[in-house]
């Protein structure tokens, strides 16, 4: 089995989570390097976690350390740049998300990895849950009919405090934000389980917070298997829950959750009188149970690495999120049943996600 050299970018509070997917992957992975701006932080973190080399600026990094595989962990706004020179310099990259600002900047990106041989893959690490696995194996084999109807709702509580961080709030810096920060997660998953979207129509407004992007959206969306859902995303609601539910022709499938969701956060159900409810419990037992964790991700990663082929949240499978939710600000701002495809080149909203307005209608 291959070992690769691994160099993380961004030591903030996410990298918590990278570090114990890093460890999981013992044997298969060394940290060889780590890269922040803030000196002092930097160095604690490297003798926290006997990292060899600190460095304050990525292009030095690359050059001394040519490492694999680079972790991406800063704010949104330099992400593009990050993934470029790390794919230039000959390493596959794990991004946090959102990847990038724009359908452009992903685009590009494109450009890049065909270019250099190397793949960009996207956290999104709530596909990988034994849940949704043994959920996308009944639908491929067809056991729960059509999807009809999703709902979609991340409604979480963040403070005043939490966006006086200098590069939040701002279209320019954060990129969005309910949608692109926190909802997101759901969101990918939903779009991942139930297929490509048609159309979408949102509100969405800076309710209650100081902020030029984003505490809260509501979108309906059709699908193009003719379903229809709705996706709720608030930073604003003091109750938290992350829920999730999708009917089929025979079955609900749900999860509530917060952060992580492992098996018990799911259930099944079907309608009183159902000809399957003796399927029930075939359909509630996962063999395995497993959280949908940077760990998994982190994992199937490396195999693709092993493989040379391209990982699962890369290409198309990281656009459709951008592109959703690209369209979901295009519908906010103007009013318009957005639909998927419609933003191209010599549209605004290619360029940014809220297409260079200032702010969200009142």
């Amino acid at each position: 089995m291959k070992m690769y050299r691994v160099a993380i970018v961004g030591t903030g509070a996410i990298v918590s989570s990278h570090i114990e997917a890093l460890r999981h992957a013992k044997g298969r992975i060394e940290i060889v390097a780590a890269v922040d701006t803030d000196e002092a932080k930097l160095k604690s973190f490297c003798e926290q976690q006997h990292i060899p080399r600190g460095f304050n600026n990525i292009t030095e990094m690359l050059a001394a350390i040519q490492p694999d595989l680079v972790h991406v962990l800063t704010p949104p706004y330099t992400h593009f740049d990050l993934c470029v020179q790390s794919l230039v310099a000959g390493a596959w990259v794990y991004c946090e998300k959102p990847l990038c600002a724009s359908l452009d900047q992903f685009d590009r990106l494109t450009e890049a990895e065909a270019r250099t041989g190397r793949y960009i893959n996207t956290v999104f690490q709530w596909r990988f849950g034994s849940a949704v696995k043994h959920l996308k194996r009944l639908m491929a084999a067809g056991e729960l009919g059509q999807p009809l109807v999703g709902v979609c709702n991340t409604l979480w509580f963040r403070p005043l405090a939490y966006h006086q961080v200098a590069w939040r709030g701002k279209w320019a810096t954060e990129t969005g934000g309910a949608t692109v920060g926190h909802g997101i997660h759901l969101t990918d998953l939903f779009l991942y389980i139930f297929g490509d979207w048609r159309d979408v129509h949102t509100v969405a407004s800076s309710l209650d917070r100081p902020i030029e992007v984003d505490t809260i959206a509501m979108s309906t969306l059709r699908f193009e298997n003719g379903a229809m859902g709705t996706i709720n995303t608030s930073t604003i609601s003091p109750r938290q829950e992350t829920y999730l539910r999708l009917d089929y022709q025979r079955a609900t499938v749900e999860c509530t959750a917060l952060y992580r969701a492992r098996n018990e956060n799911w259930r099944f159900s079907t309608f009183d009188g159902s000809p399957d409810e003796a399927n029930l419990n075939r359909w509630q037992t996962i063999e395995q149970d497993t959280i949908g964790s940077h760990a998994e991700q982190l994992s199937e990663l490396l195999d693709s690495m092993d493989k040379g082929e391209r990982p699962l949240v890369s290409g198309a499978e990281a656009r459709r999120i951008l592109e959703f939710n690209a369209s979901l600000y295009k519908s906010a701002f103007t009013g318009e049943t957005v639909e998927r495809g419609s933003i191209t080149q010599n549209d605004p909203f290619y360029y940014s996600m809220n297409g260079a307005m200032e702010s969200l209608p009142k």
